[in-house]
């Protein structure tokens, strides 16, 4: 064997083991996005006005997914091109931390499980939760509500529900929710409570804001916790 043919293959040997360090490198922080994505903290996009004036349409939030306790994974399926597909979801086990009543909590909608919703908290296990003259009671008493507005501009059954609702107790294992822009909401009201272990997390803060009407950032809005 030639040097020029050692040399060419020490040159392949070489090229195959950095290609091969970088492959390693990629797939390792794709573990650790999955990871840190499922078991601590992930982003997600404000896409509707449920949630106004506390959240905007465009903002991008970050939600604590070790906030309540720890997300472990489970056998699931999802719906793809009409079949139930096999998957893997994650459900809450209580292990640490509280949920309390006027939290900001991401959920798997009860009525469809491949879709994510973000209501505040209003009732917990065993409360009973009454709207009346459009203002929300707890256990028989007024609760405390800085965050609900009612913007009107809506008909028919939903008048009804954002005038008078319940009174309604929440069954065991799960949590009444509502959405702060009251009069415009899909929530617990017409779909009813979640279960707690289908809670993601708690939303903690927004790290990005995009007005899509001015096509410009919101940048008083940037670095903002959600309360």
């Amino acid at each position: 064997m030639t040097t020029l043919d050692k040399g060419k293959k020490g040159h392949e040997k070489v090229k195959k083991s950095h290609f091969r360090e970088i492959a390693e490198a990629v797939i390792v922080a794709l573990v650790l996005a999955l990871l840190i994505r499922t078991f601590f903290i992930q982003a997600f996009k404000i896409p509707s006005g449920s949630m106004e004036d506390t959240l905007l349409i465009g903002d991008h939030i970050i939600v604590s997914k070790f906030a309540y306790g720890l997300q472990v994974p489970r056998p699931a399926t999802v719906k793809f091109m009409g079949s139930e597909v096999p998957f893997l979801e994650t459900k809450l086990v209580s292990a640490w931390g509280t949920i309390e009543r006027g939290d900001v909590a991401v959920f798997r909608f009860p009525g469809d499980r491949s879709k994510d919703y973000i209501k505040r908290i209003v009732g917990l296990p065993g409360d009973t939760v009454e709207v009346r003259d459009k203002k929300i009671y707890v256990n028989n008493e007024k609760w405390e509500d800085p965050f609900g507005v009612n913007k009107g501009g809506v008909s028919g059954e939903e008048v009804e529900k954002n005038v008078t609702f319940g009174p309604y107790t929440v069954p065991a294992g799960t949590v009444f929710c509502m959405g702060d822009n009251r009069d415009r909401s899909y929530d617990s009201r017409y779909w009813g409570p979640v279960p707690i272990e289908d809670i993601k997390g708690k939303a903690f803060m927004i790290y990005w804001s995009w007005d899509r009407d001015s096509r410009w950032v919101r940048f008083n809005r940037i670095g903002d916790i959600i309360k």
